[in-house]
């Protein structure tokens, strides 16, 4: 047996910027005081989702991996807590920004830095102006409870990224989100979309996924989005476990036995019976 009791959590964001770390901070501690070993918070929460927009004063919210506030506040709280957190971020890189993400170990040590891979590009959603393709390839972490993979809200949309973290050994995926009401048709609600094919991932690669995503409208100076919510944790066949609404700051756990999922995973022959000498199409465009 080897339990581990992991969290999402969501909540909506203001203007200032202290104040939405102090608010990341209490539904942590509030997750930890629920048992939480591992907590997700949403994508970029330390202030508003400011993609929307294609404004250059945005690129002054962007940190270095090596000094940033973000990472260094949650880095502390990881080690008091002894909490596993990833930690989503805007990252400055020399002439670069990427849209990333750290894992925080439970003793507080910043482990390797991912950087987004697929980059959106639509209304409401204009991540191509600020961000550059992510160069670290699919990540996944050995910490304390286990070893984790995470990506970042548009890459959960494409099964390879999926596939990859489970071949790398994630016995957990985690999806940080900013998603919410598509502005180019207001009739269209993508939120079981979204969470449909998270649940496919989770159940094509027998782990359990863990989403995250934050509430609340947000106006930008081209359109408003109000985010949705409904933050939920999958068991190992992809069914939904726990959820939250669309609205409601809070957090959710459960708990997993890893050794009991590995031993499902094996048993089931998913990766035993792969093809991969036939999978050469997908390479291409």
């Amino acid at each position: 047996m080897r339990n581990v009791t992991f969290s999402a959590t969501q909540f909506a964001v203001s203007s200032d910027f202290d104040e939405n770390l102090s608010l990341g901070e209490s539904l942590v501690r509030e997750a930890a005081a629920e048992g939480a070993q591992a907590i997700l918070l949403q994508e970029l929460f330390a202030g508003y989702y400011w993609c929307k927009d294609q404004d250059p004063k945005y690129f002054d919210w962007a940190e270095p991996y090596d000094t940033s506030k973000v990472l260094q506040h949650f880095s502390a709280l990881a080690k008091e807590l002894k909490v596993v957190l990833p930690i989503s971020y805007f990252e400055k890189s020399g002439n670069a920004h990427f849209n990333s993400l750290a894992m925080i170990d439970a003793d507080g040590t910043i482990l390797d830095n991912y950087r987004k891979m697929h980059i959106p590009d639509g209304p409401g959603y204009q991540e191509k102006f600020y961000f550059s393709p992510g160069d670290t390839g699919f990540k996944v972490w050995q910490t304390q409870y286990g070893t984790f993979g995470a990506a970042i809200c548009w890459d959960q949309w494409f099964p390879e990224t999926a596939r990859i973290l489970a071949l790398q050994g994630a016995e957990v995926i985690f999806y940080p989100t900013a998603i919410g009401t598509e502005p180019q048709d207001p009739n269209w609600d993508s939120r079981r979309h979204w969470q449909r094919v998270m649940q496919g991932h989770s159940g094509a690669n027998m782990v359990p996924v863990i989403a995250s995503n934050r509430i609340g409208t947000e106006q930008g100076e081209s359109c408003e989005i109000s985010f949705y919510g409904s933050s939920f944790i999958t068991d190992n066949f992809g069914e939904k476990v726990k959820e939250m609404d669309k609205t409601s700051k809070g957090v959710i756990t459960q708990e997993f036995d890893l050794e009991l999922l590995a031993k499902q995973r094996a048993c089931w022959g998913l990766f035993r019976d792969r093809r991969p000498d036939h999978y050469h199409r997908i390479t291409q465009l």
